[in-house]
């Protein structure tokens, strides 16, 4: 859910329910590597509750759009952060000798 103004779409507060610091800290990252953000932190209203804010300040884009390109290449992080990880799994499964297997 976005909160911002009608007037000014360059700040807005978007609420997100079911995360945690988790999401909200990576987002804030992502979002903090993109020169169009003048501004970007989370905060959590209450331990209780599953809800993040994030406010995002931008040098004139609209944020909700910021916050869309910074969630897309999050996630472009993360799937190379997974190949890498299956490729390398892979290799270290390839490069173990057939004879040190347990086979009966």
């Amino acid at each position: 859910m976005e909160h911002g103004s009608f007037s000014d779409h360059s700040k807005s507060t978007f609420s997100l329910t079911d995360e945690d610091h988790t999401m909200a800290n990576a987002v804030r990252f992502s979002l903090n590597q993109d020169p169009r953000v003048t501004f970007s932190g989370y905060s959590i209203p209450h331990p209780s509750d599953n809800k993040v804010n994030i406010r995002i300040q931008t040098t004139g884009d609209p944020a909700a759009d910021v916050l869309k390109d910074a969630c897309q290449d999050l996630m472009r992080m993360c799937q190379h952060v997974r190949s890498t990880f299956d490729k390398a799994v892979a290799d270290f499964k390839m490069s173990q000798p057939v004879k040190s297997m347990n086979i009966d």
